[in-house]
């Protein structure tokens, strides 16, 4: 059954009893999803009387917390939704999340509050961009749902990079910043590795070759002399950093990559995000309108050519990736292509053949006499 709150196409997930005659007290058992605040800091204030409201008009139930990101409370009748909403808009200050074929819920990692790695602030753009686009998150009328997680460095703490429409990873432009005296105190043993996470053990002594420079995902990772990195190579895979975390920091010029279009199975197999924008500021200042540039191409692109249930990722394999970076006014780079061409057929548009599509025949047969 389809059930809401006034005004509202999304946040209420209607469920129903087949056998509600042999079992009255769960016969209708509505799941309302709460929108978290950004990086789910509650106060212990908001927290009890979310659960009062619940316990007295719910199930009592909850799930603390779902991948998607909301509050999700479990189980009530459709006659208590109108007032549960209103409890919650009113009395507590929380809105309800998304769900259905629209924007869900966005959400974030620590970000600055807590991670001395984040490239950008996580909180303001996820609340700027849960405030901007309320008509998107309260009225389905996208393919399907479209998920944006925001992530403060490429550690990813929220997955976004596996399950998010829209993954937008705080990375750097410059070079990692290292203090090379610190490099020295973590080979002669000074430091614990990985900010001591793993001193419950006697791992002996560290060794930077075997747990680092063999890690590099790029082999060279560039490290010259246990010296220098070779910047130009760096994946920005957070490995170095991570392990020695008094010695290496992300360089100074920071934003974020923007990668589209990862999914869990459902029409299809399971997808990771794909690369598309390698960077862009993060700036709260101009409201983050870059990015939001980035996302209503996404949207008009996808709302035009989605078909039902088809997440953004499944349109782009579907069409080509090709297609979406021309909309998207993308130049392609190295970084976007997954695989060697298969296909052995290319089309070329006019203005990419030198002289055009026109031939005089007379002189091709000079040049390919038969």
């Amino acid at each position: 059954g389809i059930v809401g709150v006034f005004g509202y196409g999304g946040g209420i997930v209607g469920r129903y009893s087949d056998v509600a005659q042999q079992f009255p007290g769960v016969a209708h058992f509505h799941t309302v999803r709460v929108n978290q605040p950004s990086s789910k800091f509650y106060s212990s204030d908001i927290l009890r009387k979310i659960m009062g409201i619940w316990d007295r008009r719910g199930s009592g139930m909850t799930n603390m917390h779902g991948s998607t990101g909301d509050l999700v409370l479990l189980g009530t009748f459709t006659e208590q939704l109108e007032e549960i909403f209103y409890e919650l808009t009113h009395d507590v200050g929380v809105d309800l999340g998304g769900s259905g074929g629209n924007l869900r819920t966005p959400s974030c990692c620590l970000g600055k509050a807590r991670c001395e790695w984040s490239c950008y602030d996580t909180q303001a753009a996820c609340h700027d961009i849960t405030m901007t686009y309320q008509d998107e998150l309260r009225r389905p009328a996208f393919p399907y749902k479209f998920k944006i997680k925001f992530s403060g460095c490429p550690n990813d703490c929220v997955a976004a990079i596996a399950r998010s429409d829209l993954a937008v990873i705080g990375n750097w432009k410059d070079d990692i910043r290292m203090d090379q005296e610190a490099v020295k105190g973590y080979i002669n043993g000074d430091f614990p590795a990985n900010g001591g996470s793993y001193s419950g053990r006697d791992w002996g002594a560290f060794d930077i070759k075997t747990e680092v420079l063999d890690l590099c995902p790029r082999v060279v990772c560039g490290w010259k002399a246990m010296n220098k990195i070779d910047n130009a190579e760096c994946t920005r895979c957070m490995h170095c950093i991570n392990v020695m975390p008094r010695a290496l920091r992300p360089g100074v010029e920071q934003g974020a990559t923007l990668l589209v279009g990862a999914k869990a199975p459902i029409l299809d197999g399971a997808q990771i995000a794909t690369m598309i924008v390698p960077f862009i500021k993060m700036d709260p200042e101009n409201d983050f309108e870059e990015l939001k540039d980035v996302i209503e191409k996404c949207w008009d692109w996808w709302m035009e050519e989605g078909k039902n249930r088809e997440r953004i990722g499944e349109s782009i394999q579907r069409v080509g990736l090709p297609t979406f970076l021309q909309v998207m006014e993308v130049e392609p780079l190295p970084q976007h292509v997954k695989e060697p061409r298969s296909n052995p057929y290319v089309f070329w548009k006019a203005e990419e053949v030198p002289g055009g599509f026109e031939r005089d025949l007379a002189e091709f047969r000079k040049r390919n006499p038969m």
